[in-house]
């Protein structure tokens, strides 16, 4: 057996800082996070060669007395908790104390810093893990911590980095996240010498998104507002025509802080369910602010995943909390037939935030004392007729007084629109109806629009609600079968089946036993008689099988949906006016009349003046 004898506290370290210390985002992430902690309102971030031979963050927050400089890179060292009862109410970013002794261990660290109460600021390097040099310098309020040739000392882990610029846009990717967390702080990351972008630290959310995702991102949101037993979810949701092939482009946190949850996306695609098709993704920026024992951060050394105390009353908050917010609005996609020309993004040319000529440069140069130099970020950012959420984020805030943790502004109460909805009654007996085009789609003209409908899903969305109708009341129509419709199952399915019989029955299936392995379908949902039932069922059994029960109220929404779609009328059939005057009314009577049950728009508009500019009316 071998001998067990206690690692050196060399190593000891190293091991430590492989958990903290992945990447060079790892460490850009670990050094801003402290910037905030330390009330910094302006922060830099420059790497150079993807952060591994260089990281500088520089920031104005309170800085570090001379003698709490070893203590900083001890490991377990930390100013913001005390005892392991603070961990269930902690506020700050950071709290565990490994971060700057597991970025020492295995870097080459130079730290300047000068505490708003000191006379001189202090310059101390480490390397590996060693103290190298300690001295007094001049310096002004703040902290600067510049990280030279990470992984030096430990080559096996350098060479498992990526390249260069994957290790870049990674450092990239999170302070875009980091800037979204914290609007009232004022953001410029340089890479390479090159300022990639600046925000101005004005509290304005929505600005950031345009500084981030640019002009037509920041022009599909609409602004969300919800709150329920202590839990707010504020932010922009991206309206359906802002929808991603992936989940990249969905934003949240948690108490201002950055996190990965299954959970909350979860929530927000079920939320969004109605809105987006299949494999589509929404966009997205959310705050949640929440009571910090309901909350635990402290499940892994990268803070990003979470736990909550009641995960499904979070979910379902989130959920209708989404859900409500775009029933809300009218989702009607506009068609542009003349694009616009295209205008490059705004920076704001940042220097270091202490350099002597920072106010003078940047008051010359902002937008908010320029206006008519920055008309269309101005025109993005100004406040819509549908309302917008108040001077979100100002540092001034009086909540901020009060609840700490929550950091935005209550807004007035807002309607969403001014002008009557397209989709309702009022307007209905403005219609102008056309026709129909192609045998597919319906043509009516209001006001000065020209509105397209899509009669295949228009009337799928009708089925589909008037199905889920039934089966919420407990009224699902049932067509007899003579003769039953027997099928045949294996002996997995068999029990599946058995264990699944009550959700086949408020399908409006109705199964018995025929003797072995077969069993007899004797009726089915009245909506399955025209279609293949048998097929229906098999398929629906399938999914069951592959998803387990838990799946099973998502299942039998699939199953409604499709059968809405087997049972509406199909593009190239031709429709009269009478039948089209029917199903527009009861379309006026769904909640979200906008989407089929599979994500797709069932309308579009098309305005006066986009059809003028087509034909040099309007120049």
């Amino acid at each position: 057996m071998a001998v067990i004898h206690i690692l050196d506290e060399h190593t000891i370290d190293q091991i430590a800082a492989g958990e903290v210390v992945e990447r060079p985002s790892s460490v850009v992430k670990e050094l801003v996070e402290n910037s905030m902690d330390a009330g910094a309102d302006a922060i830099t971030v420059e790497i150079k060669d993807g952060g591994i031979e260089l990281i500088r963050v520089t920031d104005n927050g309170c800085g570090i007395m001379k003698e709490d400089l070893p203590n900083a890179f001890l490991r377990h060292a930390t100013s913001k908790i005390h005892t392991a009862e603070d961990l269930s109410k902690v506020l700050s970013m950071g709290f565990r104390g490994e971060a700057l002794g597991s970025i020492a261990a295995v870097a080459k660290v130079e730290l300047i810093s000068k505490h708003t109460d000191a006379l001189m600021g202090n310059r101390y390097v480490i390397e590996g893990g060693t103290e190298k040099e300690s001295e007094e310098v001049g310096a002004p309020d703040g902290t600067t911590i510049v990280v030279r040739n990470l992984f030096y000392n430990t080559p096996a882990r350098r060479k498992f980095l990526k390249t260069t610029a994957t290790e870049g846009g990674y450092v990239a990717d999170l302070m875009e996240h980091l800037a979204m967390s914290r609007p009232d702080i004022s953001y410029t990351f340089i890479q390479n010498r090159q300022v990639k972008f600046s925000t101005s630290g004005n509290g304005d959310l929505k600005e950031v998104i345009y500084r981030i995702y640019g002009k037509d991102t920041a022009r599909e949101i609409i602004p969300i507002i919800s709150e329920q037993d202590g839990m707010t979810i504020e932010g922009y949701l991206g309206t359906p025509v802002n929808n991603r092939s992936n989940r990249n482009f969905e934003n949240y946190f948690i108490n201002r802080r950055y996190i990965k949850s299954n959970l909350i996306a979860k929530g927000i695609e079920e939320g969004y369910k109605a809105y987006m098709m299949q494999h589509r993704f929404p966009f997205c920026v959310l705050h949640i602010t929440m009571d910090t024992q309901e909350v635990d951060v402290n499940v892994h050394p990268s803070k990003m995943d979470v736990r909550f105390q009641d995960q499904q009353q979070f979910m379902d908050f989130i959920i209708k909390a989404v859900a409500d917010t775009l029933s809300a609005r009218e989702m009607i996609a506009d068609c542009d037939l003349v694009p616009e020309k295209e205008e490059k993004k705004i920076h704001k040319d940042a220097p270091e935030p202490f350099e002597q000529n920072r106010k003078e440069q940047e008051w010359q140069t902002d937008f908010r004392m320029q206006p008519e130099k920055n008309t269309m970020l101005q025109k993005i950012l100004e406040p819509k007729p549908a309302g917008k959420i108040t001077r979100p984020f100002q540092k001034n805030n009086p909540i901020l007084k009060e609840r700490d943790h929550i950091f935005v502004e209550r807004p007035i109460q807002m309607e969403l629109f001014d002008k009557q909805r397209v989709l309702s009654e009022s307007s209905r007996k403005q219609y102008k109806i056309i026709g129909q085009i192609f045998d597919t789609y319906w043509l009516f003209e209001l006001e000065d629009n020209l509105y397209f409908i899509d009669q295949h899903a228009a009337h799928e969305k009708v089925n589909y609600e008037r199905l889920m109708k039934q089966l919420q009341e407990n009224h699902v129509y049932r067509q007899q079968l003579n003769p039953p419709i027997v099928i045949t199952v294996t002996g997995a399915e068999h029990q599946l089946l058995l264990d699944a019989m009550e959700y086949f029955e408020e399908l409006g299936f109705e199964i018995e036993e025929f003797g072995g392995n077969e069993y007899a379908i004797r009726t089915i949902p009245l909506e399955l008689y025209l279609n293949d039932p048998k097929d229906m069922f098999l398929e629906t059994l399938n999914e069951l099988a592959e998803t387990g029960l838990t799946g099973t109220p998502e299942i039998i929404r699939q199953r409604i949906a499709t059968m809405a779609c087997k049972a509406s009328i199909k593009g190239n059939m031709k429709v009269s006016l009478t039948e089209m005057d029917a199903l527009l009314d009861e379309l006026l009577t769904l909640e979200n009349p906008y989407h089929c049950p599979h994500g797709r728009p069932t309308i579009f508009s098309m305005s006066k003046y986009e059809i003028e500019k087509k034909f040099k009316r309007i120049v």
